[in-house]
């Protein structure tokens, strides 16, 4: 299967990839996948790999200050991210007939921030353990921190899994941390403009992302069609956890379920 060429300096693993959608009906559907904040293409690969072998046509980009240098993260903003994505949704728009956007703690913010600015182009939603706001007393603190420090205590692999590790940052960048939080505000500001399908994977015990998150986005869209899975034996990096099929098997039934109804003949076209 074809793969994306890397920029020089990426690390091993954390490459972009994107796999051609098959022969039969669900070729025609294109699933996005976009990676967490600090992390790469790699937490995203196996859902990926399994989608594509479903038949769907995938692509999954890395993100502006990903999987180089953590203090490259530093340098772009939220633009850069929305950017890329936004990039990467045309490109796989041109190869199908519609797009559902997946996304794992900071990519599900970006894919639910796509689904907002773009609505007409986003068939529907698929998020895992999505970010939108945190609670911690020391998020407070987080703009004087900037100040005074580039990093701070990293929050990948997060994960119940014995012997799996997230390629990811092995610190966190505070800068690129204050982009988040302005991506946060605008995001969570404009939840009502979500009217495409939703289905939220969320973990029962989340060490990266609290349940207020989950929370504020089902009480805020104003999609009719919504799912909610709570995961009993993941973490936050759910996708390298161990119900990890679940996500997978269940996520090719939901979009196809929904895409192959879009395709059936109207009575009036029939």
């Amino acid at each position: 299967m074809p793969e994306h060429d890397a920029p020089a300096g990426v690390l091993p693993g954390a490459e972009p990839f994107a796999f051609p959608g098959g022969d039969g009906p669900d070729g025609r559907t294109g699933v996005l996948l976009v990676h967490g904040f600090t992390g790469t293409p790699m937490s995203m690969r196996p859902w990926g790999e399994h989608l594509a072998a479903a038949g769907f046509a995938v692509r999954c980009p890395l993100l502006p200050g990903h999987g180089t240098r953590w203090q490259d993260c530093n340098q772009v903003t939220e633009d850069d991210w929305t950017t890329a994505v936004g990039r990467a949704l045309d490109e796989l728009a041109a190869d199908v007939d519609r797009v559902v956007v997946a996304g794992l703690s900071m990519g599900g913010t970006l894919a639910i921030r796509l689904a907002e600015t773009r609505p007409d182009d986003v068939a529907a939603l698929v998020l895992v353990n999505p970010s939108l706001l945190t609670q911690r007393l020391d998020a407070k603190l987080l703009p004087l921190l900037a100040r005074l420090t580039s990093s701070w205590a990293p929050i990948a692999s997060d994960i119940k899994k014995p012997g799996v590790t997230e390629l990811a940052y092995p610190k966190l960048p505070l800068r690129a941390m204050l982009a988040l939080r302005r991506l946060w505000t605008a995001t969570r500001a404009d939840l009502g403009r979500i009217t495409a399908p939703v289905l939220l994977y969320r973990s029962a015990e989340d060490h990266v992302v609290e349940a207020a998150s989950g929370q504020v986005l089902l009480a805020g869209v104003a999609s009719t069609d919504v799912t909610e899975v709570v995961l009993h034996d993941s973490y936050h990096v759910a996708t390298l956890d161990n119900d990890a099929p679940t996500i997978f098997a269940g996520s090719a039934d939901w979009i196809r379920a929904r895409t192959r109804a879009a395709d059936e003949p109207t009575p009036e076209n029939a």
